[in-house]
């Protein structure tokens, strides 16, 4: 996902409510971010649903990456070695 366009992406909710089937098509098909505005502060963001679904996974990849790290750090971690001979005795099985 691109960061917004501040000319062409940062809308007044009332432009919204006139113009939603345009503006819609334009969040998806420029995978752009739509932020409203109400009483000329940010209210909310129109996202592409692609673009939503990769943001949850990319977050729950960086989530995991984080207790990983976390229980490396704590000496919870396994040896690339060690892993490898596992992983082989298992296979053998």
């Amino acid at each position: 996902m691109t960061g917004p366009n501040v000319a062409e992406d940062i809308k007044p909710v009332s432009e919204f409510r006139a113009r939603s089937a345009a503006l819609i098509a334009q969040v998806q098909q420029s995978r752009r971010p739509l932020i409203l505005t109400q009483h000329g502060r940010g209210s909310v963001v129109v996202l592409d649903v692609h673009e939503f679904e990769a943001m949850r996974e990319e977050i729950e990849l960086l989530r995991d990456l984080g207790i990983a790290e976390r229980q490396i750090d704590g000496g919870h971690g396994v040896s690339h070695d060690d892993a490898k001979r596992r992983i082989f005795a298992a296979v053998d099985e």
